[in-house]
């Protein structure tokens, strides 16, 4: 391997054939040129756009295992060798491979392994130390192994040390868990220590009293990972996370042990820590709120520590009602001033005891943004509506009438506010009809949800206002206020059909509401038909915006044809859009409407059934429209229960079980749905922050509802 040439062969390769993220990667050996080159900007700048092209955002490609043998090539010639190692260990690390071979970017970086081991010695502990991890990523044990304990008998530096203690464990964790016994002791370096209780953690040794004195006595311990582990940038709650991901109640109690005494510590940087820590225990784990709700309570000493954890107790909701009376003097601080302080502690307090918040909000009103988005589900509008308050109400009212002032959302926010509050909100209609040619979207909204069960003349006056507003601006929010208030169809069949003859951006909402019309909507026809012939791209949202269409015709016509071939068309270009899957699985979801008629689908559905996110919908799907003797329905079950225990769409399997019927669940998957029940680590670990505990603690039931229907009835 020629040390003085790295570039050697550089051009005989074929380039053009490879494929890197932005398509061709003929550009690449003018950018590996430049990393040998005298100019340290272009080199700079090379080296930037090969991680973007090789390495873009932990993806690699068939252009990054060919660029392999040149960058390492490069790196022990002595060009940029910290930077090149780097990515090469960052291209040997990812298992997100797209358009390569699985493994084969690795096994590139290892076959290079006999230039890239020497750097373990170098003079250089900088490089010694990214030496070690990139070596290690190759999973190569039987070469970077040996290597890397003999570096651990020789190394001093205390960095290198511990990056190569990572190393050894990465590569064989019960080795490394037998070095990392040795050095726990208090009289050893923090960073290696630390390096220590993780490689334990690694090989799954059990957690002992040592590795939790250990753990405490090097907090606070952000100062202390490696750089090239961004993952434990956080080392308290990484090691609280792997106790928890472990499953077990005594690791569960030991993690919980962990954080109860940073919260308790006297520093407040550890205090710090342990709220993370905190933090990322209840997303994990379904006991964890009610385990350390009084233990959060006690750690909220000053006004920055109760601002930290205000986020944190928001999202428990009411688990944390305890702790209310450490919110609830700094949510009412200030009313009449901007105070962003107050407003945090009142956001929370809006979610843990609504009842309690409701007059801070009122005397605040206007100066609490983040209050007033919480209380009115302006980014969460699957929550339950806020407990109707007069005091809140007049606030609202007041608000309202100084339009001129509102701001950002605010409109729409007490607009939802009162849409929430139905007929309770009857007091408000002045207000929203004189909004109403100001802010037309969201106070129709909110009109034709206050007056649906008002008085009827009440009701007469919001249809008078929403009347004038559809005649002198037009638009689709007030004419489909007045449809739901009235039943003019005529208005909003006008409204409709503008936006379906203008263009891909209405398009999507207006095949909404004309489905929603059904039969009624046949005037539609025309302009749907023309809008779908229309239909280009793979993009998701022309995915999405095609079946919205087809899904409206069927509903207005019942005709089949036109919508199969619309349909199969959405499967057929979702096939060459990697991120499409969540169009996939609103097509199938329309699919399932056609019942029988969408039987040409059903080779379609199948195709799409291995996935996890799109299972639940093809389930449904193939359960309404296949033929039932050629479905195996504990084949269909088992994949929908998959996609709820891989955290694809858990909502959606539940859908289909419900669809499937207790008949087609064997035993196993039973038991399995119990689990999913009862086990302490939450199912929903993926999505918005703020609303991942309240939906895992709904699906909770909701599975626990079908094991309990789905259970075999016991033997008498």
């Amino acid at each position: 391997m020629d040390l003085v040439h790295p570039l050697d062969g550089l051009d005989a390769r074929p380039w053009f054939s490879f494929s890197h993220a932005y398509g061709s990667a003929e550009d690449i050996p003018d950018l590996l040129r430049a990393l040998t080159g005298v100019d340290a900007d272009a080199a700079d700048e090379a080296l930037s756009e090969l991680y973007g092209r090789l390495l873009h955002q932990g993806t690699v490609y068939a252009a990054s295992a060919e660029a392999v043998p040149f960058l390492a090539g490069i790196a022990a010639a002595g060009h940029r060798t910290p930077d090149i190692l780097a990515l090469l260990g960052g291209m040997a690390e990812s298992e997100d491979e797209y358009g390569v071979a699985p493994g084969r970017v690795r096994a590139a970086v290892a076959d290079r392994l006999p230039l890239l081991l020497p750097l373990l010695a170098s003079p250089e502990p900088e490089l010694r130390r990214i030496a070690a991890w990139a070596v290690s990523h190759t999973r190569a044990t039987g070469i970077a192994l040996p290597a890397l304990r003999s570096r651990w008998n020789q190394e001093a530096e205390t960095s290198t040390r511990a990056e190569v203690l990572a190393g050894i464990a990465r590569l064989d964790p019960q080795n490394g868990a037998t070095v990392a016994a040795t050095v726990l002791d208090p009289d050893q370096p923090a960073e290696v220590r630390l390096a220590a209780v993780f490689a334990s953690l690694d090989a799954r040794a059990p957690w002992t009293e040592l590795m939790h004195s250990t753990m405490l006595s090097l907090l606070p311990a952000d100062s202390l990972p490696s750089d090239l582990d961004p993952e434990r940038d956080e080392p308290l709650t990484a090691v609280v996370e792997a106790l928890l991901n472990r499953g077990r109640h005594m690791e569960r109690k030991a993690a919980f042990a962990l954080v109860d005494a940073a919260l308790h510590d006297a520093r407040a940087e550890v205090r710090a820590e342990g709220l993370r820590a905190a933090d990322r225990a209840c997303m994990l784990s379904r006991s964890a709120p009610r385990r350390l709700v009084w233990n959060l309570r006690a750690a909220a000493v000053d006004e920055e520590s109760v601002v930290a954890m205000s986020s944190l107790l928001g999202r428990l909701g009411s688990v944390a009602a305890p702790a209310a009376d450490i919110l609830a003097p700094l949510a009412g601080r200030h009313p009449g001033h901007d105070d962003d302080h107050a407003d945090r502690a009142l956001a929370a307090l809006v979610r843990v005891a609504p009842a309690q918040s409701a007059p801070l909000l009122a005397a605040g009103l206007g100066r609490r943004p983040r209050a007033l988005d919480a209380a009115s589900g302006f980014r969460s509008p699957e929550d339950s509506p806020f407990p109707y308050s007069g005091e809140l109400l007049d606030a609202v009212r007041n608000r309202l009438a100084q339009l001129e002032t509102l701001s950002g959302n605010e409109a729409w926010q007490l607009t939802n506010l009162l849409a929430g509050w139905g007929a309770e909100a009857a007091q408000a209609l002045p207000e929203l009809c004189a909004a109403l040619p100001y802010f037309p979207g969201p106070a129709a909204h909110a009109l034709a949800a206050v007056a649906a069960d008002c008085a009827p003349g009440d009701r007469a006056r919001a249809v008078t206002s929403l009347r004038v507003v559809a005649a002198e601006q037009g638009g689709l929010p007030a004419a489909k206020a007045l449809h739901d208030l009235d039943g003019d169809v005529a208005s909003l069949l006008r409204c409709l059909e503008q936006d379906l003859r203008r263009g891909p951006g209405p398009l999507r909402e207006a095949a909404t509401m004309a489905a929603a019309l059904g039969s009624r909507a046949a005037v539609l026809v025309p302009a749907l038909r023309e809008a779908l012939d229309a239909a280009d791209g793979d993009t998701t949202p022309a995915l999405d915006t095609d079946t919205a269409l087809a899904e409206a015709l069927w509903r207005v016509t019942g005709d089949a044809e036109g919508v199969v071939a619309a349909l199969d068309s959405v499967f057929a270009r979702a096939e060459q859009n990697p991120w499409s899957r969540w169009a996939v699985v609103r097509a199938a979801r329309t699919t399932a409407l056609l019942g029988p008629a969408g039987r040409p689908l059903v080779a379609r559905l199948e195709a799409a059934l291995d996935n996890p996110v799109q299972a639940p919908a093809v389930v449904l799907a193939l359960t309404a429209v296949a033929e039932p003797s050629s479905q195996d329905r504990s084949v269909l079950a088992d994949a929908a229960l998959r996609s709820a225990e891989q955290d694809a769409d858990p909502a959606g399997a539940c859908d289909a079980l419900e669809a499937l019927g207790p008949g087609a669940l064997t035993g196993d998957h039973v038991r399995r749905l119990v689990a999913l029940a009862d086990s302490d680590a939450r199912v929903l670990r993926s999505g918005v922050d703020d609303r991942i505990i309240r939906r895992d603690e709904a699906l909770r039931i909701r599975v626990r509802t079908l094991s309990t229907a789905h259970a075999a009835p016991a033997a008498p």
